[in-house]
């Protein structure tokens, strides 16, 4: 069974418009999302753009083929805030080292976090230390385009030398005031020009350059990271709406000045805002949550939460509207995602089963996942009535959507578990009735990599018994 690809339509920040899309290559469709800065663990408002492309990813490869999508998601790994973070964990290192310590652990923490959100691997994930020959040539291009010029050891972008510059924002040069990082100094020949290159002090990480020893300032990194992997213009740059200005606008800047081309990405995609339980996150108020804490410690709610209820959790809210994060937002994500999963429980969907045409035609509007979530209840209700097909479209489609079909749900729920898992845990009970214990510990262990935990118990006639559950 197969279903008509769908029309992607979305919403273009730079135009202000949904429209059609249409790749410049159906057979190389390009995709760039700003990533983390790895100084720290990442925080819930990291995981929403992570989740949000990570659907516009799985959409993209639907349409136009799993081997003709490249998604660019890269990681900052040089950063004053982790600079001081180096300092502060490692004083007895040498500075270099101790920002690999510090980078390398939470890029890792980071990288698992989303990982268990269901998430696809990006096709690329370069990290900005990989990458300084590449803004250094895009610099030397800026100078010699007058659009650069170097004061006081530092190189800085003329925003004056771009009539169009603010086209993203809507911001006029003379609302732009420095920007996030760089200071208003009589160096700068207007005051939102921004720095390109910045010299390092002897205590702080630096590459030679023809301007001195530094380090690059932040907007260059993603303006040199997306050309090398998608060249200098392409389909999709995505990230949250705080990076709107400066961030993005100045992407934008650099890069079509450095080519002299009327375009940096075709189209801007942005995510609205997250708040906790109705307040700014922040660690002042005590309300700072982390990926990490929501699936280990219980952060909200006083427990650990399965990836798959954040995932569910953050798209139930359109992407560009603003999403307050709360337990009870939780709770009815966990909900509604068992109701799903129980109705699809009796399914196996085979390889060539797509999902569900109406929650296709859904994510394809701009990803309006609650228009997928209505078609996904009707077909829960189709597959509670005992219809095969409709269990069927429901499992392709929580697949589709990064779902499993088994996350939150446990031995006492009433659902039976896939029957591999049923063939082990009955293959275990006859090795702990025959006191083979090191076969019962085996498939224990097995059980446990696949995240299955499981409870021994006596029923009330004094048989051995065994319930499951999702580990958390």
């Amino acid at each position: 069974m197969t279903t008509a690809k769908p029309q992607l339509s979305l919403y273009n920040t730079l135009t202000r418009t949904k429209a059609p899309f249409v790749p410049m290559d159906a057979n190389n469709v390009r995709m760039y999302v700003c990533g983390p800065t790895v100084y720290d663990f990442a925080h819930i408002g990291n995981a929403r753009p992570v989740i949000v492309f990570d659907l516009l990813f799985r959409l993209l490869r639907h349409v136009y083929g799993a081997d003709h999508v490249t998604y660019v998601r890269n990681i900052t790994d040089v950063d004053d805030k982790i600079n001081a973070r180096a300092l502060r964990d490692f004083p007895d290192l040498p500075l270099n080292e101790a920002i690999r310590r510090v980078t390398e652990k939470t890029e890792t923490q980071f990288l698992s976090d989303v990982k268990a959100l269901g998430t696809l691997d990006p096709t690329h994930q370069p990290r900005a230390t990989d990458n300084i020959a590449q803004m250094q040539a895009l610099i030397a291009a800026l100078i010699e385009r007058n659009h650069a010029y170097v004061a006081s050891g530092e190189v800085l972008f003329d925003t004056q030398s771009m009539p169009d510059y603010g086209q993203l924002s809507g911001r006029n040069l003379e609302d732009n005031l420095a920007g996030a990082r760089v200071a208003v100094e009589a160096h700068k020949k207007n005051p939102g020009d921004f720095v390109l290159w910045k010299l390092s002090a002897d205590n702080e990480p630096g590459w030679d350059s023809p301007w001195g020893r530094g380090r690059p300032g932040w907007h260059i990194e993603c303006s040199a990271m997306s050309e090398r992997y998608l060249g200098p213009i392409f389909d999709i740059h995505g990230g949250g709406l705080d990076l709107i200005f400066p961030h993005h606008e100045n992407e934008i800047a650099q890069s079509r000045c450095a080519h002299g081309s009327q375009a940096m990405a075709n189209v801007w995609m942005h995510n609205g805002f997250l708040q906790v339980e109705g307040q700014k996150m922040s660690k002042s108020l005590g309300n700072f949550v982390t990926i990490n804490d929501l699936l280990q410690t219980g952060a909200l709610g006083g427990q650990a939460w399965p990836g798959e209820v954040l995932r569910l959790a953050m798209l139930m809210t359109h992407y560009r509207e603003p999403i307050d994060f709360s337990a009870r937002r939780l709770e009815e994500a966990e909900a509604k995602l068992r109701d799903w999963q129980r109705a699809a429980r009796e399914t196996s969907p085979q390889a060539e089963i797509a999902p569900d045409a109406d929650v296709l035609l859904a994510i394809a509007d701009d990803l309006n996942f609650h228009r997928a979530s209505v078609a996904l209840d009707a077909l829960a209700r189709r597959a509670n009535r005992g219809e095969a097909e409709a269990g069927e479209a429901l499992a392709a489609s929580l697949h589709f959507l990064g779902f499993t079909l088994s996350s939150a749900l446990t031995s006492d729920d009433g659902w039976e578990p896939p029957a591999h898992i049923a063939t082990a845990i009955a293959a275990r009970l006859d090795a702990l009735n025959a006191r083979d214990f090191d076969k019962a510990d085996a498939i224990r262990n097995e059980l446990a990599e696949q995240g299955i935990a499981l409870l021994d118990y006596k029923d009330d006639q004094g048989q051995r018994q065994t319930k499951w559950e999702v580990k958390r």
